[in-house]
């Protein structure tokens, strides 16, 4: 398979997958580290999916409204609905004013107040008091366009430390070995250039997973359509598990039809929801938080308001976001991408109409589970922390966990920030740059290699649309807002027999040159085996919690289910497809004696 496949050999200390926030601040630490960095990611830097995140970023600076971090740390772990790791949350609410002015001084050009401090809105489910209220004005946003720039000015300092960056690269699978005492290692990640089809083989003491969301497995998602969590795919077929992937949220505010996203600043800013009868139903959901209540809170009403009858239009579908009693130059100034987004996806102009939205995927709250130093860690025998040598997770492909059950909003690029510099700071204290490597395993490239070939070569009878959109079909049905016994057990068998159409996928392009046909093929790859893994973890949780909205079970079962799902895959390519379940515990302690463990109560807003 080595002499049809020419490959070209790198070495370096540290490689990223993905130049997202987080991928970006890991490649700037790990450079400014001395460490020789490398960053592969298949799109250009400022068009990977951070860049799109509208609402802000989540630190206890105080500018607008009394906070602490210990009540940012509060809100985050009941949003979790108690099933984050309360050790990882402590450390990023504490680094997190921190992270935010580093930020600023690398040019993140915040929105002001009138007093020069950078501005902060108001946001879902994060409260003064711990958790008492009233809410807490907490998100540090740039109008509504903070992931763009956050980007830029991440891209612009990584360009800054002599990081190499290997663009429009698509990462295919890691290069494993088996360690001295049995655990797997990391020893670096096998690419394709799109451009020209070359083949890359990167060894390396240390590699990050920076690969973002698998959101691309629902048919109506906010997510690129590059969000085909690809670092989830290669940990699988490593034979790693990846954590608590039922847990998908749902944000409230998707443009009907579009699907695109209206941010939840939108309701920080006094935006509100109306049902087909004009009223502000939020308030029997949510008397005290209202329309800021947490996304799946929120998400649920709106779906409950629909199933009822009171839903907006002929089919009785969407839901009214009003901005319309604003001030149009408040608009102006602080929301104006989703101004524009109203009139290009909706032809709505939000001065004087409501907007259509209905319960779109965002976000996954798992992925590839870690500790919050960023590395990668596994389930062997009965120890749930057993450290994979030189692999590292950051960013939505991670599961660190501090979302836990449900992410609140703005907390993702504080996520990003905090974590991206952990792992630059962990590599820097580990890894020493230069260090000789020893020779990599044999069979370094075979399996993907293997992999290229066979999709490459594919003759079957279906296209890669076609099982792509049967698979989005499948999930967006059987694991949506609302989930039941039924609804989920149907979903086990529907995927699986959905897993293995892959085996009969057809590729019409065979050369190597830009053949977007082949990396779409691998990217329904990943995504196939995180949606498989989806709906058995999903049909295995037998309570509602956070995103996991169960019917037949309506409670949280803490007695029985506070803890971490992890979930192994076989196979690849509609082969194997069998899903192996296992639990981790979550973390029930903090990570120093300035705050005690917040123990789990019920979670009402």
């Amino acid at each position: 398979m080595t002499e049809a496949y020419k490959i070209i050999d790198h070495t370096y200390d540290t490689v990223v997958v993905g130049a997202g926030g987080s991928g970006l601040r890991a490649t700037m630490g790990s450079a400014e580290a001395g460490l020789r960095t490398a960053c592969i990611t298949k799109v250009f830097p400022t068009r990977s999916h951070t860049v799109a995140a509208q609402g802000g970023i989540a630190a206890s600076l105080c500018n607008n409204t009394p906070d602490h971090w210990t009540w940012h740390m509060y809100d985050t772990v009941k949003g979790s609905d108690w099933l984050g790791d309360q050790d990882a949350i402590e450390y990023m609410v504490r680094e997190a004013p921190a992270a935010v002015y580093e930020l600023e001084h690398a040019g993140v050009p915040f929105s002001r107040n009138a007093d020069g401090t950078i501005y902060q809105r108001p946001f879902g489910g994060h409260m003064q008091n711990m958790g008492e209220g009233p809410p807490v004005q907490r998100t540090c946003a740039a109008a509504d366009r903070t992931g763009h720039a956050m980007l830029h000015a991440l891209y612009q300092q990584s360009l800054k430390y002599a990081a190499d960056f290997y663009i429009e690269y698509f990462a295919v699978d890691l290069i494993m070995e088996t360690g001295a005492d049995g655990v797997p290692e990391c020893r670096g990640v096998i690419a394709i250039c799109m451009e020209d089809g070359s083949v890359h083989r990167f060894r390396s003491q240390s590699v990050v997973l920076a690969t973002g969301g698998y959101g691309r497995a629902y048919f109506s998602a906010t997510s690129a359509h590059t969000c085909t969590g690809d670092g989830g795919g290669m940990v699988l077929r490593a034979g790693l598990p990846l954590q608590d992937l039922e847990f998908v949220q749902f944000h409230p505010t998707g443009i009907y039809g579009a699907g695109v996203l209206i941010t939840e600043g939108a309701r920080g800013e006094g935006g509100y929801l109306t049902n087909s009868e004009g009223e502000r139903f939020m308030e029997r959901y949510a008397p005290s938080a209202k329309d800021l209540a947490s996304r799946d809170v929120v998400s649920r009403s709106m779906a409950m308001e629909m199933r009822e009858g009171r839903g907006v239009g002929a089919n009785g579908d969407h839901i009214f976001l009003h901005l319309d009693h604003i001030d149009p130059k408040v608009l102006a100034e602080r929301l104006p991408g989703i101004t524009e987004s109203g009139k290009i996806f909706a032809g709505v102009d939000l001065t004087r109409q409501p907007l259509p939205v209905t319960p779109t995927v965002h976000y996954n709250m798992g992925g590839i589970p870690c500790n919050y130093h960023g590395q990668v860690v596994t389930k062997v025998g009965d120890d749930p922390e057993v450290i994979v040598g030189g692999l590292y997770a950051v960013g939505e492909a991670a599961c660190v966990s501090v979302h836990g059950a449900n992410r609140l909003g703005s907390n993702s690029l504080i996520d990003l920030v905090v974590f991206g510099r952990a792992t630059g700071l962990h590599l820097k204290e580990t890894v020493k740059a230069g260090a000789a490597q020893k020779p990599l395993p044999k069979d370094s490239a075979d399996l993907a290699l293997g992999r290229i070939d066979h999709y490459r070569n594919a003759k079957g009878g279906s296209s890669t649309a076609e099982i792509r959109l049967d698979m989005q079909h499948t999930m967006q049905k059987h694991a949506a807002v609302f989930r039941d016994s039924a609804l989920l057990s149907e979903g086990v068998e529907r995927m699986a027999k959905v897993n293995k159409r892959l085996e009969d996928v057809e590729i019409s392009d065979r050369s190597m040159i830009w053949n977007t046909d082949l990396i779409e093929t691998l990217e329904l790859d990943n995504l196939m085996s995180q949606a498989v893994c989806t709906m058995v973890s999903a049909e295995a949780r037998k309570e509602s919690r956070g995103a996991h909205a169960h019917e037949d079970f309506p409670n949280r079962d803490d007695a029985n289910w506070m803890k971490h799902t992890a979930s192994w895959f076989d196979g690849w390519g509609g082969k194997g497809g069998k899903v192996t379940l296992d639990y981790r515990p979550v973390h029930d302690y903090t990570l120093t004696d300035e705050v005690e463990y917040i123990k789990p109560k019920a979670r009402v807003y």
